[in-house]
């Protein structure tokens, strides 16, 4: 079997049969799946015994998280790739064949992130991989665009973990996703630390995803998102960056900081991205740093590069995305 499907549920049984349908319509059939509840309240588990008796399904005593969540589905996985799935998705008849076929016998590569489209407006993408900015700013690829964009394979910082595939055993290598995230950036921050071993992190634009987006936690900003992330891009830069990457960043990471408090005070949601960065800060000492080792200096440099790029790539598309709306 190449691939165990691994998706984390919480509260997610209306989402769970057009999911659970769309993977029974795939062209290749050689994987399994394993759903992981975290407690769910909604009838779940009981969905799940009823209807899919043949799908693995652990559950879990509370709510852990995403992060505890895959874990346990890696963990209890054996085959050599690990498709992670959000529930709120849909995937096209050949995304596991695709996945598989971008990921298997490549040398160096830790994951690949699928095109994810937008369930309710399918002409727009929703992500096509990960990147992230000298400012501290992650960014999904293609967020917004016409789905006729971003059609070759191409590198990315990292896979957005709601549809992406990963080699299993890497993650023994440099360790599983950070379970202080609870929800949130960890996919970067997991993406990160595969890039300061030496892996690649890939992008795989004929996996197709439709993507609801924000289905467990509601919407695209709320209190506890904006106050997880805030607290998580802390986490993420402090663990992943030496001391003197930290230094030399850390003019672009305050302005960066800044600018989103400004943003966040403009739509009421202030308060919490200030008390998650506080946390943050506070806490740190729960963040298991990556031990620098000097054979990685060239992989640190090659990163503090894409830094630089993804910040100008970024700042570029601001900018013609408004000149744009101001024209039209």
């Amino acid at each position: 079997m190449k691939a165990t499907i691994v998706i984390p549920n919480y509260n997610g049984k209306h989402f769970m049969e057009p999911c659970l349908e769309s993977l029974k319509k795939q062209t290749l059939k050689d994987f399994k799946i394993l759903v992981v509840d975290n407690c769910s309240t909604d009838g779940s588990l009981k969905y799940m015994q009823e209807n899919h008796p043949d799908i693995e399904l652990i559950s879990l005593d509370k709510n852990y998280g995403f992060s505890y969540a895959v874990n346990v589905g890696i963990k209890r996985s054996y085959t050599p790739y690990v498709i992670l799935l959000n529930n709120d998705t849909v995937v096209d008849e050949h995304y596991v064949e695709e996945m598989v076929k971008s990921i298997v016998h490549k040398k160096n590569i830790f994951s690949v992130s699928s095109k994810m489209i937008q369930m309710y407006h399918p002409e727009l993408i929703d992500s096509a991989g990960d990147l992230y900015t000298l400012v501290g700013w992650g960014v999904c690829r293609g967020v917004g665009r016409s789905v006729r964009n971003y059609t070759k394979k191409d590198r990315i910082f990292s896979a957005c973990a709601g549809a992406a595939i990963y080699c299993r055993a890497v993650f023994e290598e440099i360790g599983y996703f950070d379970e202080t995230h609870f929800a949130y950036l960890e996919d970067i921050d997991i993406g990160y630390r595969a890039q300061i071993h030496g892996y690649e992190n890939m992008y795989c634009p004929t996996a197709l995803v439709y993507h609801v987006g924000s289905g467990t936690s509601g919407s695209k900003y709320n209190s506890f998102k904006v106050k997880l992330s805030s607290r998580n891009s802390v986490y993420l830069n402090y663990k992943n960056m030496p001391a003197l990457l930290l230094l030399i960043n850390a003019i672009p990471l305050l302005v960066g900081y800044g600018v989103k408090y400004m943003f966040f005070c403009r739509i009421g949601f202030g308060r919490d991205y200030r008390e998650g960065i506080a946390e943050g800060l506070r806490t740190l000492s729960k963040c298991k740093k990556v031990g620098f080792r000097t054979r990685n200096i060239g992989n640190y440099l090659k990163i503090e590069w894409q830094l630089f790029v993804n910040t100008l790539l970024y700042f570029g598309d601001w900018v013609k995305r408004k000149s744009s709306a101001g024209v039209s």
